[in-house]
């Protein structure tokens, strides 16, 4: 064949804080308070294309503490990452965009969040590290047991 493969590339273009909230609603009486605060963290993965070959991933956390019925805190940090991602194989982008990308972006995440936790004066919030790998294949049983319970065909899965 005459075809000419060419190499993959990956590359980090970017990384960057894209959005970050902090709010203490119940400031100052909360810190008077001496109660252990409850921690509730959720978080999610996303991921656009914005241009030929370049995709933004990004990671969102939401950090809510609360003592007793009252927030203490709530942070909400998006972290992204821009990527050059070209010549690769349409069923690896998928794992790149959910899990590669994910794991280059979350350390800076969990930097931004700790850091504007400790500035609020209360007891700093340390993410734990995540396995991404294992959320994408969390995240792909759901929607297989989605789609084989309601009989929609998914985008990227097989007819």
């Amino acid at each position: 064949m005459s075809e000419q493969a060419q190499a993959p590339v990956f590359a980090i273009q970017r990384v960057y804080l894209k959005d970050l909230s902090l709010e203490i609603p119940n400031a100052p009486r909360i810190f008077l308070d001496t109660q252990q605060p409850s921690v509730e963290i959720q978080m999610d993965v996303g991921s656009e294309q914005l241009a030929e070959g370049v995709y933004e991933s990004t990671v969102t956390v939401t950090v809510t503490t609360k003592v007793g019925d009252k927030t203490a805190f709530l942070v909400e940090a998006k972290q992204g990452g821009i990527f050059e991602m070209r010549n690769i194989p349409a069923d690896q982008m998928d794992l790149l965009l959910n899990v590669i990308c994910p794991n280059i972006v979350y350390p800076y995440l969990r930097s931004n969040v700790a850091d504007v936790v400790q500035r609020t004066g209360f007891p700093p919030i340390h993410l734990a590290e995540i396995n991404f790998e294992a959320l994408y294949q969390q995240r792909l049983a759901q929607q297989r047991a989605e789609q084989q319970g309601s009989g929609i065909i998914l985008p990227g899965t097989a007819h």
